[in-house]
């Protein structure tokens, strides 16, 4: 059974997502500030956290921030679902770039949110019991089992959503792949109207790249056609 952390200050909604998510098989443990879903999520395994941005204590940023910077941490490369204010582009993009894996805008609907992570676990799981023990593109080596990225035999430090998008473009890499098939086969998803999760996956996996000395021409935008992972060198 999947274990969810769910860090919300609205007691009506927990109450009704906790019901709903363990009428559909999670277990779930509540925290209703940031400060407690922060030392819960440092001191447990957990495998999926869904975390809203408006907290008492600590905001959702806050706590997003403090997990991703904490390698020491089980909470350090937790899958993330935002909740987010309706409409709230800002916070979105703000969630994704930080690390978040998706978002869900409030207030959510609690099967759509059942569904976000459930595509969350089965990429998770469909990555560890991946027959493909590496996948290399030039300089750039992935080990879906591991969850390692690496660039010149050096570690890139992916979320779970970066890495999985990655590893779609590595297979098709010299192929323009669209925003739709990114969405789908990366994030578990249909790709929604004004969604930016792949412009922001692939923005954050450009930038951790070229810490390690990649060009940022390695993943190229075809305009009004998707994203290209080129033949990389070192």
């Amino acid at each position: 059974m999947s274990h969810i952390l769910l860090v919300d200050d609205d007691t009506e909604l927990t109450e009704l997502l906790e019901e709903f998510l363990r009428g559909e098989g999670f277990e779930v443990t509540v925290a209703n500030d940031g400060g407690r879903g922060l030392e819960l999520a440092r001191s447990r395994s957990f495998d999926a956290l869904v975390l809203d941005v408006m907290l008492p204590i600590h905001n959702g940023f806050d706590v997003l921030r403090k997990l991703r910077e904490d390698a020491a941490s089980p909470g350090h490369s937790l899958p993330v679902v935002m909740l987010t204010a309706k409409g709230d582009t800002v916070d979105r993009i703000v969630g994704l770039e930080m690390g978040a894996d998706d978002y869900l805008p409030k207030p959510c609907n609690p099967r759509e949110l059942a569904a976000r992570l459930r595509a969350i676990l089965r990429r998770g799981r469909s990555e560890t019991s991946s027959s493909d023990d590496k996948l290399s593109s030039g300089a750039l080596h992935l080990l879906p089992r591991e969850h390692l990225c690496l660039w010149l035999e050096q570690p890139v430090n992916l979320t779970g959503a970066e890495f999985s998008v990655l590893k779609v473009l590595v297979e098709h890499t010299g192929e323009v792949v669209s925003k739709e098939v990114l969405t789908e086969q990366a994030l578990g998803r249909k790709l929604m109207p004004y969604d930016r999760s792949i412009d922001v996956h692939v923005s954050n996996i450009r930038k951790k790249l070229a810490e390690q000395g990649a060009g940022r021409e390695l993943i190229i935008n075809i305009r009004g056609a998707g994203y290209m992972l080129t033949s990389p060198q070192g």
